[in-house]
């Protein structure tokens, strides 16, 4: 592979995933304003971000493809933050018990050379089972995920929260959706496979 793929990420959720494929790639830190707009839907602001991340390495190469990728997670309408803290993810998860949560995760291919993007949104909903308070408590002493949206990591003991699990893709729920990433990457010409 000629051409360069880079990821507009610090995540190391992200660069982790990335690796599956097998691709050398570059890595930076894409700084940007991540406020949303009035009245921007979840998916129109995740959309928005993966774009801006993306469009954000013309200022660090000249050449390659780049990936960028955000993602909210939505409840009864609301996007949630990171708790931080293990008072506010008692609560948040609390809420969750017995609900579903939706996790919208996009992801933008961006061609410096060809001055060209692809952005895809991906659904995914994470379905909760009933939690009693020492769960949830038990939970967040042995994982303490207070800098997770949703309170919980979906690839560790976090799995132990839910009823089922449910999109296209098991990477979108940590952060970067392989299936439609390895569809966009074919439209610029890289096949992972090839």
């Amino acid at each position: 592979m000629n051409t360069p793929l880079i990821l507009a990420s610090s995540s190391p959720f992200r660069q982790q995933i990335l690796k599956k494929l097998g691709l050398s790639f570059e890595h930076f830190s894409p700084d940007i304003d991540e406020s949303p707009i009035a009245d921007e839907t979840p998916q129109d602001l995740v959309h928005r971000l993966s774009e801006l991340k993306a469009k954000s390495a013309l200022s660090r190469y000249e050449s390659g493809i780049v990936i960028g990728s955000d993602q909210v997670a939505v409840f009864d309408g609301q996007i949630l933050g990171k708790p931080h803290t293990k008072d506010k993810a008692i609560a948040q998860l609390s809420m969750f018990s017995g609900q579903t949560v939706t996790f919208y995760t996009s992801l933008s291919l961006y061609s410096i050379d060809k001055d060209e993007h692809i952005t895809k949104v991906v659904p995914f909903h994470v379905h909760f089972r009933q939690l009693s308070q020492t769960q949830i408590e038990n939970y967040l002493d042995k994982e303490t995920p207070y800098n997770c949206a949703g309170s919980f990591k979906s690839e560790g003991l976090g799995i132990c929260l839910f009823e089922k699990l449910e999109g296209e893709d098991p990477n979108t729920l940590i952060g970067l959706p392989l299936i439609e990433l390895t569809k966009s990457l074919e439209h610029f010409g890289i096949d992972v496979l090839g």
